[in-house]
């Protein structure tokens, strides 16, 4: 039975990984805004990330709660796109704060002690964003260009105390992610990845062989399509 932390459970990715592993039978802690809407069974923290002068000691506090954890798979993160020149500083700030800063901090707070038990996955939810550059993706392929290397440097770090560290790089999901935005994935089911998939692909993750890493996974929408949703 794994004890895991999922960041971003309350809707989503984070959500239908959450799912999985309660239905795999696993203890999973969820980390959102709200909690409202987690899986059930799923013991729900209620904590802003990007919020990083008041997340920053209840992670502390959470890692000396949940010190078994051997699973932590973070899927927290939001999106704003546009030339960056119509980004203020605060937007900007507020991007990478949730997106890759507060993500930094938490692996600092549990890395520690997952070492320290020779043992563990680290699963950091990136996007094809870090794969590639997108007109109006500055600050959001920044971070996510951040997070993908965090994996692979955190991999070479954390593989001599057996921790295993996996980024995973999703296109297009169907899921609420879109509702702020302009834009979203056409209307066919071949155009968007559903969050089961990803689910699926993390379930295939955790079960490896203790000797063998994925280091990375790329998921793909079977056709690209993107359309408008606001004039």
């Amino acid at each position: 039975m794994r004890n895991a932390i999922v960041t971003g459970a309350s809707s989503g990715i984070g959500h239908a990984i959450a799912t999985m592993l309660i239905a795999d039978g696993h203890n999973v802690v969820g980390i959102a805004r709200q909690t409202d809407s987690m899986p059930e069974g799923v013991e729900g923290i209620a904590m802003d990330l990007a919020d990083l002068e008041h997340a920053s000691d209840r992670l502390g506090e959470l890692a000396k709660k949940h010190s078994q954890t051997d699973t932590l798979i973070l899927c927290a993160g939001a999106g704003r796109f546009g030339a960056l020149e119509q980004f203020s500083p605060a937007q900007i700030r507020g991007l990478i704060d949730l997106n890759i800063t507060s993500q930094l901090l938490l692996l600092r707070c549990f890395i520690p002690r997952m070492k320290s038990h020779a043992s563990g996955n680290v699963i950091l939810m990136g996007s094809e964003a870090a794969l590639k550059g997108h007109r109006n993706g500055a600050v959001y392929c920044a971070t996510k260009f951040a997070v993908r290397g965090l994996a692979q440097a955190l991999r070479e770090e954390c593989a001599p105390a057996r921790v295993h560290v996996t980024v995973v790089n999703p296109g297009m999901v169907d899921t609420p992610f879109f509702e702020s935005l302009d834009f979203a994935p056409g209307e066919s089911p071949e155009n968007a990845i559903e969050a089961t998939d990803v689910a699926a692909a993390v379930r295939t993750v955790l079960e490896m062989r203790p000797g063998t890493v994925v280091d990375e996974i790329n998921l793909s929408p079977l056709k690209h399509v993107v359309r408008a949703t606001r004039s």
